[in-house]
C-alpha cells in the first residue's frame, strides 16, 4: 500500500533526503534526485530570514519541478513569525511544508528553535497549529526521541503534532543531549507507529548508511519510510543502492571512478550555476573528500582540488583522476 502525505504518493516505503545545513541545497538534491530518492528537502530556513528578507533565506526557498516532490523545511521560536515564514514559504510553490523541532546545535536550540521546543510541547503544539492553519499545504515535522533521557516525550508529540494537523513525522532516534553521537535508537519510533491512534506516516532517521541496515530496521521498526543524511554526503549511491537491495536481496555494486567523477562535475556544474562562479567553487570543496573517500594516495588530488578556483583546472584534475585511477577498486 502507498504511503501517502496528503495527495503525495510517495510509493510503498520511500526513501527521503534529510534537509541538511550547508548540504542539501538545490546541486546536492540534483544529484540524489538521479539516483532514486523519493522525497527531499531543502535546508532549514529561518523563520526571521524570511521575514527580514534576507538574501541567503530567500535563496533557499528555490525549488525546481524535477525536484519535486519536495519540502521547505522552517525553523523559529515566535509562533507568529513562523505563521508569516510559513507563508511566505507556501509562495515558492513546494509539495509541502516541514517544520523543524530537532536541529541540536547550540545557535539554534539554545535560541527556542529547532529541538529546543522539546521543553516545551504546549508551544510545539500551538506552533504547529499556527503553520497548519497559514497554508494549503501538507505539513510535516522532524523532532527527535526528547531533549535529553530523563524527557523522551516523542510518544505525547507524536499524537498531540498530528490532532493538529500534521500529515507525517520524521523522527531522529536521538535526543537533543546526543547531538549525532552515540547510537540511533528506533525503539521508540516502533512504539509509536504501533499505537493505534497515530494514522499518519513515520519516518524513521539516524544511522541508516547500507542497504542491509535499511533493510533490517524497515523489518524490526516497521516505520513508513526511511530518512537517509548523512550517509548520501559525497556517495548519492546510497539511494539506488537501498532500493536494489529492497527489490532483490543483492549488494548492488559500488559507483566506479567514472561514475563518482561525473557525479562529481555535475554537482560542480550544478552548484556553479545556482551559486555563481566563485561561491560554487568555493562551497563545492566540502564534497570532494566524500566523493572519492576510500580511493588510496588521494590526498596530492584532494589538496588540488580544494585550492583551485577555476573551473576548468577542476575539470582538468577530474579528468586525471579520471585517467589515473580507472582500475582502482573503491
Amino acid at each position: 500500500m502507498s504511503v501517502k502525505i496528503g495527495n503525495i504518493d510517495l510509493g510503498d516505503f520511500p526513501l527521503l533526503l534529510a534537509p541538511m545545513e550547508d548540504v542539501s541545497d538545490p546541486p546536492f538534491r540534483f544529484v540524489c534526485k538521479q539516483n532514486g530518492v523519493d522525497m527531499m528537502y531543502t535546508e532549514f530556513i529561518s523563520s526571521e530570514g524570511l521575514i527580514r528578507d534576507a538574501a541567503k533565506s530567500r535563496q533557499k526557498l528555490d525549488v525546481f519541478e524535477y525536484e519535486r516532490p519536495i519540502g521547505i523545511q522552517i525553523f523559529g521560536s515566535d509562533i507568529e513569525h513562523m505563521r508569516e515564514a510559513t507563508e511566505i514559504a507556501t509562495q515558492a510553490k513546494p509539495d509541502l511544508i516541514d517544520i523543524n523541532y530537532g536541529c541540536p546545535v547550540k545557535n539554534v536550540a539554545c535560541r527556542g528553535a529547532g529541538a529546543s521546543l522539546l521543553q516545551d510541547i504546549d508551544k510545539m503544539v500551538a506552533m504547529t497549529a499556527a503553520v497548519v492553519k497559514a497554508t494549503h499545504l501538507p505539513v510535516t515535522v522532524k523532532t527527535r526521541l526528547g531533549w535529553d533521557d530523563n524527557t523522551k516525550n516523542v510518544y505525547e508529540v507524536a499524537e498531540r503534532l498530528q490532532d493538529v494537523g500534521i500529515q507525517a513525522l520524521t523522527i531522529h532516534g536521538r535526543t537533543r543531549s546526543q547531538m549525532y553521537k552515540g547510537v540511533a535508537d528506533w525503539t521508540l519510533i516502533r512504539e509509536i507507529k504501533r499505537n493505534p491512534r497515530i494514522q499518519i506516516p513515520i519516518f524513521g532517521n539516524g544511522d541508516v548508511d547500507s542497504p542491509e541496515k535499511a533493510a533490517n530496521w524497515r523489518l524490526e521498526y516497521e516505520v513508513d519510510g526511511i530518512m537517509i543524511g548523512r550517509a548520501a554526503i559525497g556517495y548519492p549511491w546510497i539511494f539506488r543502492e537501498v532500493k536494489h537491495f529492497f527489490e532483490t536481496g543483492t549488494f548492488l555494486e559500488g559507483p566506479t571512478i567514472n561514475e563518482r567523477v561525473d557525479v562529481c562535475a555535475t554537482h560542480l556544474r550544478k552548484s556553479i550555476e545556482w551559486k555563481g562562479p566563485k561561491t560554487g567553487i568555493f562551497e563545492m570543496r566540502r564534497h570532494y573528500a566524500n566523493y572519492f573517500k576510500g580511493i588510496p594516495n588521494f590526498k596530492e588530488y584532494r589538496m588540488k582540488l580544494v585550492s583551485l578556483e577555476s573551473v576548468e583546472d577542476i575539470e582538468d584534475v577530474l579528468h586525471e583522476i579520471r585517467n589515473k585511477f580507472d582500475t582502482v577498486a573503491v
